[in-house]
């Protein structure tokens, strides 16, 4: 931990304290305080600590991030926006870490959906600010680990959304966080409830100017009885850029939830996804995370099986070349109580180049004796049998190269059932790797 620059933070902080939402609520600035507390006593995470080995954000602690007072956007930055929105979604559109109404599109919500501004809720009604009250730091405490307790102390801003019981909304809800300031610190907090009998279908999209700046975005996601979550980040943020996206998950009984994480941006980018299993309750995690020059994205993944019935499935795959660097670390926890668990996960990893590197841990604790639970490993580079056999059939040998690359990843592009997100998701797959003598019509 460099103290200087912790200090630095924690100064700053009383500065910045007063402009932050909520400040009529005791509840929520003991809840900053004891995560001001937290943080100013650890700083951020080290190597040392073992769910951080692989990954060394000291670059946190040489450069002071400033949080963003001005959620303004320029003409040009504004196109680039609206590329990124869905046509067939609502949009809710945060700009360096705040709510922008101007940009956002949430006509003819549904009667009792509530898509609305974090700072807004907290101070615009007492029944969004007693929800909150009962959720906010619910799923995820703030001694998980220090970058959710800077998290929790520092949020400008962030995205509620709740969808009542039984509702089953028609089209997805898009949440875009965009930075277009250099060296700017965009904080959000995001709070996601689907109650009982529920289904709902909501995007995170994060994207940014070329520019250096610091995004942490923290989301807490209650799953309600018999309720249907899925549930998709396309993290395609700045080369220059740092980010910590952390999901936290409560899954009620018969619940079932499904992500998809997609990590193509960043220049140090990490992603936590954690999810709680109640009983006969349902998980899917499905991760893609591509690499190219220095890059390093890390996925760190949890599942803890509490009560009997669950099943969980988790497909992550990693393409790396250059001299780019991918972590996974998934873990299964399978507690006492957890009979008939029926969990499997799987990480394969594709290195290009000699310099590309790929740590992979994954992890099974079984504390049941009447379970169904494996994994499967794997790094490695193009198979030359298919090369050769793609060869034999007239395709030349880079040719055969980029389709075998292409086919691994759109596995997990295919995952996804909605077609205009699909095609962005697709596009950016596209931009990263050599694209000669490959169609998008095959793909």
């Amino acid at each position: 931990m460099n103290a200087v620059t912790t200090s630095r933070y924690v100064a700053e902080y009383d500065t910045l304290a007063p402009t932050l939402p909520g400040q009529s609520l005791s509840w929520l600035q003991q809840l900053r305080k004891d995560a001001l507390a937290k943080f100013s006593a650890n700083g951020f995470p080290s190597p040392r600590e073992e769910e951080w080995r692989y990954t060394n954000v000291s670059v946190l602690e040489k450069k002071l991030f400033a949080p963003s007072l001005n959620p303004s956007i320029s003409q040009t930055d504004t196109e680039a926006l609206k590329a990124q929105q869905l046509d067939d979604a609502w949009s809710i559109v945060l700009i360096n870490g705040h709510f922008s109404a101007q940009h956002s599109r949430l006509d003819r919500l549904p009667a009792g959906v509530t898509v609305t501004s974090m700072a807004v809720a907290l101070g615009e009604t007492q029944k969004l600010a007693s929800l909150l009250e009962t959720h906010l730091g619910q799923v995820v405490k703030n001694n998980e680990h220090s970058l959710v307790a800077f998290n929790t102390a520092w949020f400008t801003d962030g995205v509620l959304v709740h969808v009542p019981a039984k509702q089953i909304l028609a089209k997805p809800i898009q949440i875009v966080h965009i930075v277009t300031e250099t060296d700017a610190m965009a904080t959000m907090r995001n709070l996601i409830i689907v109650d009982g009998m529920a289904e709902a279908q909501v995007i995170e999209t994060f994207v940014g100017t070329d520019n250096a700046y610091l995004t942490s975005a923290v989301t807490e996601v209650f799953v309600g009885s018999n309720a249907h979550l899925t549930l998709t980040k396309m993290q395609v943020e700045s080369e220059k850029a740092y980010h910590f996206g952390g999901t936290y998950i409560k899954q009620a009984k018969d619940a079932r939830f499904t992500h998809h994480n997609f990590a193509f941006g960043g220049l140090l980018a990490r992603s936590d996804i954690h999810t709680d299993l109640d009983q006969a309750s349902e998980c899917e995690l499905n991760g893609l995370y591509l690499g190219i020059k220095r890059q390093h994205i890390d996925n760190h993944t949890r599942i803890n099986h509490l009560k009997p019935y669950a099943i969980s499935r988790e497909m992550y795959k990693g393409v790396l070349d250059d001299r780019a660097k991918g972590v996974f670390q998934g873990r299964v926890i399978v507690a006492e109580d957890a009979q008939k668990t029926d969990s499997q996960m799987n990480n394969r990893n594709l290195l290009l180049s000699d310099d590309a590197e790929a740590d992979t841990k994954p992890q099974l604790e079984i504390y049941a004796d009447d379970v169904k639970c494996g994994h499967g490993v794997t790094v490695g580079q193009l198979d030359e049998k298919s090369i050769f056999y793609l060869q034999s059939r007239s395709v030349d040998e880079e040719t055969a190269r980029n389709m075998l690359t292409f086919a691994f990843a759109n596995e997990m592009v295919d995952k996804i059932k909605i077609k205009s997100l699909h095609d962005k998701v697709l596009e950016q797959v596209l931009v990263r790797f050599p694209q000669e003598g490959v169609e998008k019509d095959w793909l």
